[in-house]
């Protein structure tokens, strides 16, 4: 059992026309790739205050490019890691196995989620004193947290990321594995124009029309 706790969050470059696309319709390029960088700092910041442990921005592109040092905070407890070649699941299964390997417990996050906060976080990382794993369902059927003791390839292997049967295929794997796991409360992403409801209005460029 782990007791020691790293937190890894998954970030894209915030760059219009790339980020949050599925959101363009409603923001425009600009306007997306605005709140995209928002969720960013919200997620690295929160991740920070849950103070479980130490923090890892794995991110694409590279850690060399400059963007990066305007939009993360300078913490003692924070570092930037590539996150290399491959799907997302193999990219979160190398991430995850390296911070295993090196005896800590894993928490693996997305930036698409303001509700993930601190508390939620140390919720997550306190039920893997008792559980292999915890994990932080969305309500699109993804996972907005994945956190987890030990390692199995299958968790990351043959999934159909960004559907609706993520987070049940991966709950399936690890009862298959024999594996003790906590499902916590299901928390909304902001991935569709409907979702920008969720958000406050300070996140929402000024004079945004709100989808109907």
């Amino acid at each position: 059992m782990n007791h020691s706790v790293h937190i890894i969050v998954f970030a894209k470059a915030p760059v219009a026309g790339l980020a949050k696309t599925r959101l363009i319709p409603a923001l425009g390029a600009t306007g997306a790739a605005r709140l995209a960088a928002l969720m960013l700092k919200h997620a690295v910041a929160q991740a920070l205050a849950s103070e479980v442990g130490t923090v890892e921005v794995c991110v694409t592109p590279a850690p060399e490019d400059l963007m990066w040092s305007e939009l993360l905070p300078q913490h003692a407890a924070l570092r930037i890691s590539d996150q290399g070649h491959g799907d997302l699941g193999e990219r979160m299964a190398r991430a995850a196995q390296r911070a295993l390997d090196a005896g800590h417990a894993v928490l693996l996050m997305g930036t698409d989620c303001p509700d993930l906060t601190a508390e939620r976080i140390r919720m997550a990382a306190a039920n893997l004193l008792t559980s292999d794993a915890a994990l932080v369902p969305a309500f699109d059927g993804g996972y907005v947290l994945l956190a987890l003791n030990r390692f199995d390839a299958s968790l990351f292997r043959d999934i159909a990321w960004s559907t609706s049967s993520v987070a049940q295929v991966t709950r399936s794997r690890m009862g298959q594995l024999g594996w003790s796991a906590t499902t916590l409360s299901t928390l909304h992403d902001i991935d569709e124009p409907d979702d920008l409801r969720l958000l406050p209005e300070a996140w929402l460029p000024a004079g945004n029309e709100q989808p109907k």
